[in-house]
C-alpha cells in the first residue's frame, strides 16, 4: 500500500504574500484583496495551482500581495497572456486582475475575445469610473459631465457598461458586486471561481484621491436598501427597506415600480440561466437614478470551454496522425539556407 500526504488545510494566511500593501488608506482594493484571499482556501485547489495577472493600473499591483504564482503584465494585455497560460496549462485556476481604464480602453479588444472564446479564466474588473494610476483623467466608464484633467469642462463621452460588454461578447458568467458589501463580494467571486468558463465581475470600487464618493449616493449603508437591487436567482426582483418595490414588464421594456395589491403578481423573477440573456442584458442597462442598481450574478451559463475544445482538437489529430515531429515539420517543405 502506498502511503500518501494529505492536502493541506488551507486559510486565508497561505495566500497573503509578504510584501507591504502599498495602496491609498481607505482604497476599496483593500476589501477586494481581503475577499479573493478568503475565497481561495475554500476552493480545495491547490496552493501552486493558481495564477494570477494583471495589466497596468493602482489594481495591478495584486499578483504581489498574493501567494500564488503570478505575472504583472502590460497594458491592457492581461487578458491575452491569461489566454495563453490557460491553454498550456488547464490544470490551473487563472484570476485576471483589470480596472475600468485598463480593461475597457486599450485592452477592450483583448477583454472582447477571452470572453466570446469562453477561456476559462476569472476576471475581477475594478471601477472607479477613473484612471487612478495616472492621475485622474477620465476612463471609458466616467459618467457624463465629470470635470476631470482631460475633461476639464465635464466629460461628453457616453460611459460603458463593463457588466452589458461582458453580456455582448458572450460571458457565460456575469456579475457586479461592491467594494463596502464584502459578504456579498465574497459570495459572487467564489460563484464565479466554481463556474466553468469565463467569469467576469465587475466591483465598483472607491477611488479615495481622484473620484472619492463615485457609487456613495447608492452604495452607502443608508441609501443602499432602496437604490439597489440585489440579483438572487430564482427570488422576485423586489427591493426596498420593506421589499415595497419590484420590476415588471412594460411591453418590451421593465420599469421599476411600487408594489401593491394590483401588480403584485406581475413582479418579474431573477433566471440567471436565462438562455437568451434578455433579462440579464436589460437589467445591466438600467439608468441610475431613474432604476435601481442591479448587483450580483446577471447569468450563469455554461458552455465548453476554449481549452477543452482546443485539446479536444488535438487529441482528434493524434489518433488520426499520430503524434507530431517538430523537427520533421522544420525540415519539411521548401528550406533555404542562409549563408
Amino acid at each position: 500500500m502506498i502511503e500518501t500526504t494529505p492536502s493541506p488545510v488551507l486559510t486565508k494566511k497561505d495566500f497573503v504574500s509578504d510584501q507591504q500593501v502599498k495602496w491609498c488608506p481607505g482604497c476599496g482594493d483593500y476589501s477586494i484583496l481581503a475577499a479573493l484571499q478568503t475565497v481561495m482556501p475554500k476552493l480545495g485547489i491547490p496552493k501552486e495551482k493558481f495564477v494570477v495577472v494583471s495589466g497596468i493600473g493602482c489594481s495591478s499591483r495584486f499578483p504581489y500581495y498574493m501567494n500564488t504564482y503570478g505575472f504583472h503584465t502590460i497594458h491592457g494585455r492581461a487578458t491575452a497572456v491569461a489566454t495563453g497560460v490557460k491553454s498550456a496549462n488547464p490544470d490551473l485556476q487563472v484570476w485576471v486582475i483589470t480596472g475600468d481604464g485598463d480593461g475597457l480602453s486599450i485592452g477592450g479588444n483583448h477583454m472582447l475575445h477571452v470572453l466570446r472564446r469562453n477561456v476559462d479564466v476569472k476576471i475581477i474588473l475594478f471601477n472607479n469610473e477613473i484612471y487612478g494610476l495616472t492621475k485622474g483623467q477620465f476612463s471609458p466608464t466616467s459618467p457624463v459631465g465629470l470635470k476631470t484633467k482631460t475633461s476639464p469642462l465635464g466629460n461628453i463621452d457616453r460611459p460603458l457598461s463593463p457588466v452589458s460588454v461582458a453580456l455582448a461578447a458572450g460571458a457565460g458568467f456575469v456579475a457586479r458586486s461592491v467594494d463596502n458589501d464584502v459578504k456579498h463580494l465574497t459570495s459572487v467571486l467564489e460563484a464565479a471561481a466554481r463556474f466553468k468558463g469565463s467569469a467576469f465581475v465587475e466591483v465598483l470600487q472607491n477611488c479615495v484621491i481622484f473620484n472619492d464618493g463615485a457609487h456613495n449616493d447608492f452604495l452607502a449603508p443608508a441609501n443602499r436598501k432602496d437604490k439597489v437591487l440585489y440579483l438572487e436567482d430564482g427570488k422576485p426582483l423586489v427591493y426596498g427597506a420593506e421589499g415595497e418595490k419590484g420590476l415588471v414588464h412594460s411591453g418590451f421594456a421593465i420599469d421599476a415600480v411600487d408594489i401593491n395589491d394590483s401588480n403584485r403578481g406581475q413582479v418579474l423573477t431573477h433566471d440567471t440561466s436565462e438562455s437568451t440573456g434578455t433579462l440579464a442584458w436589460t437589467l445591466s442597462q438600467f439608468d441610475y437614478p431613474e432604476k435601481p442598481v442591479p448587483v450580483g450574478i446577471f447569468r450563469s451559463v455554461e458552455r465548453p470551454a476554449y481549452h477543452e475544445m482546443a485539446e479536444g482538437q488535438i487529441a482528434e489529430a493524434r489518433k488520426a496522425r499520430g503524434n507530431g515531429d517538430l523537427d520533421r515539420l522544420l525540415h519539411s517543405g521548401v528550406t533555404w539556407t542562409v549563408d
